[in-house]
């Protein structure tokens, strides 16, 4: 049955590449912007065998992961906390209103004054991005859970950070692993976004380079390369999810 959905969600993007490559040789897409699949893939190749495009992809990825840590720790300890405090989500509500529609690429001048070209100014501004829909997940699904669960814990002495620990982040964790999964695309997306308009590094600098000497087949290999490593970075967090919440699933079938 894996097989198949494999086999069945290949069909379209070989009929896809298919009708590029004839469409191509027709003239109908221009060579200048529409490089060939045969050609870009030939680019693919040569640029993971010189080495050039997997050490673009580990500094994209380590500054992505790096974000995706800060904004997974920090949104659900803060998350867990309002969840199940009220008050204090109500007062945070103001601050947290004020600050999510902020666009992330917005504060790529200020995490480059602060951290220069490195990996960590792109990691900032991912780790801002990612914040909120984790925080915003995390908050719903500890506030969803059954309420007698929090008063056994009360009820049983456990301090405020024992009761999230063993109760409520367990309960909770589900709805937190989509918040997670939704974060990571967006830490890729921004990531790279930060790469290409200032920070000389990863991916997304490798792409704007390419462009600039006119070197669409390579645009368009490391293009297709970002779309390949993002599925399986997705693919792996879902099969971790998988694992880690086993009985969730058992329960659920």
């Amino acid at each position: 049955m894996r097989l198949r959905r494999i086999v069945l969600g290949g069909l379209f993007p070989v009929a896809l590449l298919i009708a590029w490559e004839i469409l191509s040789h027709a003239g109908v897409l221009s060579e200048d912007g529409f490089s060939r699949p045969t050609r870009f893939s030939q680019a693919l190749v040569e640029a993971l065998g010189d080495g050039t495009l997997l050490q673009q992809t580990g500094q994209t990825f380590s500054a992505a992961l790096l974000g995706l840590a800060i904004a997974a720790v920090s949104g659900v300890a803060v998350g867990a906390v309002l969840g199940l405090f009220r008050p204090l989500e109500r007062a945070a509500t103001l601050t947290i209103d004020a600050l999510r529609p902020v666009p992330s690429v917005a504060l790529i001048p200020l995490s480059l004054l602060i951290f220069g070209f490195s990996r960590n100014m792109s990691a900032a501004v991912a780790a801002f991005a990612c914040f909120w829909p984790i925080l915003l997940v995390t908050i719903s699904s500890v506030r969803g859970i059954d309420p007698r669960l929090i008063e056994v814990g009360r009820m049983m002495g456990f301090s405020t950070t024992r009761r999230i620990l063993k109760f409520a982040l367990p309960a909770a964790t589900p709805g937190i692993m989509v918040g997670i999964r939704v974060a990571a695309g967006i830490a890729i997306v921004v990531t790279v976004t930060t790469e290409i308009v200032s920070n000389p590094r990863g991916l997304g600098y490798g792409m704007t380079v390419a462009s600039q000497s006119l070197q669409a087949d390579l645009v368009w290999a490391t293009l297709l390369w970002l779309g390949v490593i993002g599925f399986l970075f997705n693919w792996s967090l879902a099969a971790m999810e998988r694992r880690w919440l086993a009985w969730y699933w058992a329960a659920r079938t």
